[in-house]
């Protein structure tokens, strides 16, 4: 049902019952040290193991228990104290440590969105609704006019209303992220690795910034890229995002993130973007699914619970999807050090489109699988060397063989397997591209469309 067939409420009406007081979050505790080598994946998508050298690490951002909201207040309201241990009963849970590639020069996921059309110019609102269902608005640009002051105040206050936080329970765990409303009729755009402990029978609840709560269910995951929908059941006329374009953000420019760090809703932070396209890879503690992304790298305050939320612009427009950060220890809780990574939103409307759609998400491929190249100091990589080319493959017809040394794509330069790999995931199957690479000293290029892994989302 779309949000236009559905009456008004409020929070109090029965459709979003009343939040109840929480206790103090509690810390989470120390977790064991979790190996996890680069990703491994079909051709075109990731290298393989055993290759490239030692990568710093990130974490997911969202694995911190859930806030017990039944929890009745202690006493009078007292200063902040340091958070208490987590519940010793619990079972430990382990750390997620993904492996991180920190290098530049990447295409931005603005091209991911390439072929998606709205169903309205609504540019006040994250998704359009109509009868024939919800789709997501034209996006916004980064150098709109600001708001009234320009202040993160301004821009909080814009903001804040149309982020939740999402509490998550599984069959051995319970966590807590953040999520972004993206329809009045209670659409929630966050990462996928915030909900998948309810993908087997667990519950979600969300939390509004008006104190009112809501189940949840999911409508669609996508592990390569980390994102996914929830929907908030028996919502109407929520505060939605606006969406942005990523495309047009700029180094040095100011961000805002709104989360809920540490089961702390609605916290605001700011920072600048420090960096754009930063090839980023990230997997469950399990190791059993990775994804490498064309980061936005901001020193905006991000931590565990962050997931999932909104880093906007100083329009308050939506410009990304936090969802990790860069940890010094794959054996405890991480916390910020100022390197945080969110997902471009350009990327993030592709992939919510297609999973609002119902449809198995699609992601680029060129039909090869690729190492890093090394320079004469074995260590300075420069560029993504074939391993092998798929027969029939995009990268088969373009005349790709084993050996080239791809250097470039379009305008924005491979510096090693992993920097191929996020710089496709920005792209959508069909896209053109000029790919430029090196074969026996010799400089050549060549012009590849883009193929499917034909959609394989859970």
């Amino acid at each position: 049902m779309s949000a236009g067939d559905m009456n008004d409420g409020n929070a109090n009406d029965g459709r979003r019952p009343e939040r109840q007081p929480s206790s103090d979050p509690a810390a989470a505790g120390p977790r064991p040290p979790q190996p996890y080598g680069p990703p491994a994946g079909g051709p075109g998508q990731a290298p393989p193991p055993g290759y490239g050298r030692p990568e710093p690490t990130a974490s997911f951002t969202h694995r911190y228990p859930a806030p017990d909201r039944n929890a009745e207040p202690a006493g009078p309201p007292m200063a902040p104290q340091a958070p208490a241990d987590a519940d010793r009963n619990r079972r430990p849970r382990l750390g997620l440590v993904v492996a991180a590639a920190l290098v530049a020069g990447l295409v931005g996921g603005g091209a991911g969105a390439a072929g998606i059309n709205a169903l309205n110019d609504d540019e006040s609102s994250g998704l359009a609704d109509s009868a024939a269902g919800t789709s997501l608005s034209e996006p916004v640009s980064a150098t709109d006019k600001k708001l009234k002051s320009g202040t993160i105040e301004a821009v909080a206050a814009k903001v804040r209303p149309s982020v939740v936080q999402i509490n998550v329970s599984g069959s051995d765990m319970a966590d807590s992220g953040t999520g972004i409303i993206i329809s009045k009729d209670g659409m929630i755009l966050t990462n996928n690795h915030v909900v998948a402990a309810a993908a087997e029978g667990g519950t979600i609840t969300v939390a509004f910034d008006d104190n009112s709560t809501a189940e949840a269910e999911i409508v669609g995951r996508d592990p390569v890229t980390d994102i996914a929908v929830i929907q908030a059941k028996d919502a109407s006329d929520l505060d939605r995002a606006t969406l942005g374009k990523s495309a047009d953000l700029k180094v040095g420019q100011d961000v805002v993130a709104v989360g809920s760090p540490f089961g702390l809703e609605s916290t605001v932070t700011s920072g600048i973007v420090s960096a754009l396209n930063r090839p980023v890879s990230a997997g469950d503690s399990s190791g059993e699914t990775s994804n490498v992304y064309p980061a936005i790298q901001t020193d905006a305050a991000i931590n565990p619970g962050n997931s999932g939320g909104p880093l906007v612009d100083m329009n308050g427009n939506v410009v990304g999807i936090n969802s990790s950060i860069r940890s010094n220890s794959s054996g405890s809780e991480a916390g910020s050090i100022g390197l945080g990574f969110a997902i471009p939103i350009d990327l993030a409307r592709n992939i919510a489109t297609q999973l609002i759609d119902g449809q198995s998400v699609e992601h680029a491929q060129i039909g090869i699988t690729v190492t890093d190249s090394k320079g004469s100091d074995d260590i300075t990589t420069n560029g993504a060397r074939i391993k092998s080319v798929e027969g029939g493959s995009p990268g088969s017809d373009a005349g790709l063989k084993q050996g080239d040394v791809i250097t470039k794509l379009n305008n924005d330069v491979i510096t090693g397997s992993q920097s191929l790999v996020a710089t496709i995931r920005g792209y959508a199957p069909g896209d053109k591209v000029e790919i430029a690479y090196t074969r026996d000293g010799e400089d050549h290029t060549t012009d590849v469309e883009l193929g499917s892994d034909g959609g394989d989302t859970p």
